[in-house]
């Protein structure tokens, strides 16, 4: 294990729920996403950390997904995205063929932030490496409520998320009385559903 990856998982928690990425998988997304992604997936699979709040997913999982939230908004123009990671509230990190780690999208909030890094499309090992140091446990967890949720539904397996029910865009409430286990592409899509996509403005952060 490189020490990038190791202090990943330092900082995330260890792996759950291992899934083998089969060689078809790789192969698919060979230049389409970083050569050392593709590394990482032979040697550590598709895994959750932190107990489930974070994972490293397939991202062949969510192409209906991806393309449910960004068919027909300007993003659809601007890059070819897969999403490789989630949260386990649905915040979705989506990485560009040409732009890298450039879009994040929170679902619940219907949502997103696109941004462009520093490094070029040579040095997508290098954007990759950026995007892992500075995954925290905080950033994926919603109003603390990670930890309550686990205790009242249990852990999390890799086709599932915590969501509100119902979904807060519906008027719902953002409390652990209205949280669900649910399973993560069909919420996913129906929350792509309810309302439109829109950037962050300086006033929601």
């Amino acid at each position: 294990m490189d020490r990038v990856f190791a202090r990943f998982i330092e900082k995330l928690g260890d792996p759950i729920d291992r899934q083998e990425v089969p060689t078809s998988s790789i192969e698919h997304y060979r230049g389409k996403l970083p050569d050392l992604l593709l590394e990482y997936w032979t040697e550590h699979g598709w895994c959750g950390y932190g107990e489930g709040i974070f994972w490293l997913v397939n991202p062949q999982e969510y192409e209906n997904v991806v393309a449910s939230w960004i068919e027909g908004t300007e993003l659809e123009a601007l890059d070819t995205y897969h999403l490789i990671a989630r949260s386990a509230f649905g915040d979705l990190y989506l990485w560009g063929e040409k732009t890298g780690a450039s879009l994040n999208i929170t679902s619940i909030l219907s949502k997103y932030i696109a941004f462009y890094s520093k490094f070029g499309t040579e040095h997508m090992d290098k954007q990759l490496q950026n995007f892992l140091l500075t995954r925290n446990v905080d950033d994926n967890d919603y109003d603390d409520l990670f930890k309550p949720a686990k205790k009242k539904l249990g852990a999390l397996r890799h086709d599932e998320m915590y969501g509100f029910v119902p979904a807060l865009m519906f008027g719902g409430q953002d409390t652990l009385d209205h949280l669900e286990k649910v399973k993560t592409v069909e919420h996913l899509i129906l929350l792509s559903q309810i309302t439109e996509l829109q950037p962050y403005s300086f006033s929601d952060t």
